[in-house]
């Protein structure tokens, strides 16, 4: 017979099991698009966005990776990524664009051109960092159409939903980020915590996939426990039968 704590220990067992696996579905179905993530949103700051680079292109490598910035940005500083050689693309401008500092500029960074040293395998994914200063508009989303090319064939994450479509019906969605309201204090940072959030960016590019490995462990360790619970428990009744027979 089941005892109360044997049921709740078998219970939880399955339940983390079946989030694990829901969790991890989910998590593979993101990593089919390249994707961006910045480590912040603030409207006016400085932010590091990293691009998720997985295969496009089915079973070819892929070799490169060219990013387009919105019209709204006018520069992006590449982070060293020792398996691509990065370079920046500019646009004229036919007349001046004026800053908010007063100051004006004749041409802008339009595009960051990411070329692998050695193709990335179809198996295997890669992180590229920018950091941007974003513009001071609260609630405006910015997209970066990225044109992934491999050994054969291209993808082009360019695609932007219409008013009232839902992004996730798009095939090759253009990576995306919507600005929020500026936090209270400096916006900008401090350069010393800019490098320290940048280092962290680029640290954390792994940290996923040790998160879903740990998980994983997590939900195995509750069904071995469940399981040795189970035999505990079985060991036990035995005794408590031979008692109640007057075998002692």
């Amino acid at each position: 017979m089941t005892t109360p704590v044997l049921r709740r220990t078998l219970t939880t067992s399955a339940a983390a099991a079946g989030s694990a696996v829901l969790l991890l579905a989910a998590a593979a179905g993101a990593s089919a698009h390249v994707g961006v993530t910045p480590d912040k949103t603030d409207a006016g700051s400085y932010a590091l966005l990293t691009f998720g680079i997985p295969h496009g292109c089915d079973t070819s490598p892929t070799t490169k990776v060219a990013i387009t910035l919105p019209p709204e940005l006018n520069d992006a500083q590449p982070t060293v990524n020792p398996n691509w050689t990065a370079e920046k693309v500019t646009e004229q401008f036919t007349e001046p664009r004026k800053l908010s500092d007063g100051s004006s500029i004749t041409k802008r960074t339009s595009q960051i051109v990411y070329t692998a040293k050695t193709p990335l395998s179809p198996e295997l994914r890669d992180a590229l960092v920018l950091s941007v200063h974003l513009p001071d508009s609260a609630g405006a989303t910015l997209h970066f159409p990225t044109l992934q090319t491999c050994e054969s064939g291209q993808t082009d994450w360019s695609q932007v939903a219409a008013d009232g479509q839902d992004p996730h019906d798009l095939k090759a969605p253009a990576p995306s980020i919507t600005l929020t309201a500026a936090a209270t204090g400096d916006a900008h940072g401090a350069g010393a915590a800019h490098v320290t959030g940048q280092a962290a960016a680029v640290t954390d590019t792994g940290a996923g996939a040790r998160s879903w490995t740990g998980l994983a462990a997590g939900v195995g360790g509750l069904v071995l426990g469940g399981a040795a619970l189970l035999r505990t428990r079985g060991g036990r009744r035995a005794p408590a039968g031979d008692a109640a027979t007057g075998n002692q």
